[in-house]
């Protein structure tokens, strides 16, 4: 199972732009990912979709996704408004009026859960919406899980995007979680950064943005004093492949501007590769990953 990840696109930064920056990083990285060999399985937009919240940025979006051979799912980030959202992706349930829902591919189950607060930068996670994941784990705690979420529950250490792991949310959302073993993975994005954490029993995996990144740093900063440092910058978009192998999700990032090729697969370096591979046991491929080989 390879599922392919995208986040922070914010589609109508500059809406009056037909040629808008973002939307062609957008478009550079699925075009990357359409003609990938093996291809995804699914696609995972995590949170800022759009950059205002408005109907037509939707529209362009939901425009700019149909090209895409595998099925998307996507979730709400603090930039998003989910009146607008429904407009265009009216597919998507919103028990209790949030983008909340549950959907299996292969073995893997996956829960999407909806951290948007209209008005707050940071996430938030009432009561109804952790009832509802309490719910769903209950349903079928044997089922291997994948939640997937914008805001990440934990602090990564970039000061003026971080999540303070005292927070309520973070806190209900911890509690919903607890003593579930079937979750192995947590998605994420919101911070424009690739990040992966240990939390609590399982791993949080942080997708960058096809939009610009954040900086990183990690110096304290004083809001009252600014300093000058780089907040945001122009690197490559970029997303994540997430490779499902049986037991474990492994985690890749990449950008999609072109990389420089050094070396490739030809006789000079066929006796590596038959080398390389001649040392691993026999009979390892797993049934998850049968299927991948198969389409390479």
């Amino acid at each position: 199972m390879l599922i392919a990840q995208i986040t922070d696109i914010h589609l109508g930064f500059d809406p009056d732009n037909p040629a808008e920056f973002n939307r062609k990083r957008l478009d550079q990285v699925l075009k990357l990912l359409t003609g990938m060999n093996p291809m995804p399985n699914l696609l995972l937009a995590t949170g800022d979709l759009v950059d205002r919240g408005d109907s037509e940025s939707y529209r362009r979006l939901q425009n700019a996704l149909s090209i895409c051979p595998f099925p998307v799912w996507p979730c709400l980030g603090n930039h998003d408004q989910r009146e607008s959202f429904a407009e265009h992706f009216p597919e998507f349930p919103m028990p209790d009026g949030f983008l909340q829902y549950a959907f299996d591919a292969g073995k893997l189950r996956f829960l999407v859960i909806d951290t948007l607060e209209e008005g707050r930068h940071g996430g938030a996670f009432c009561e109804t919406r952790a009832r509802w994941l309490r719910d769903r784990l209950a349903e079928q705690p044997e089922r291997d899980t994948i939640i997937v979420m914008h805001h990440p529950p934990v602090d990564v250490g970039i000061e003026w995007m971080a999540t303070d792991p005292d927070e309520p949310w973070v806190a209900r959302f911890s509690d919903a979680v607890a003593g579930h073993s079937q979750v192995k993975a947590i998605i994420c994005g919101h911070l424009h950064r690739p990040i992966s954490v240990a939390w609590r029993g399982t791993t949080i995996a942080i997708c960058p943005a096809t939009a610009p990144q954040v900086a990183l740093d990690l110096a304290p900063i004083n809001p009252d004093r600014p300093d000058n440092r780089a907040m945001i910058i122009a690197d490559p978009p970029a997303f994540a492949l997430h490779k499902w192998n049986g037991s474990s999700l492994v985690t890749h990032f990449d950008t999609a501007d072109e990389h420089v090729m050094l070396a490739k697969f030809d006789d000079k370096m066929q006796p590596l590769v038959k080398a390389l591979m001649s040392e691993r046991p026999s009979g390892q491929i797993t049934d998850e990953d049968a299927p991948i080989r198969r389409a390479c």
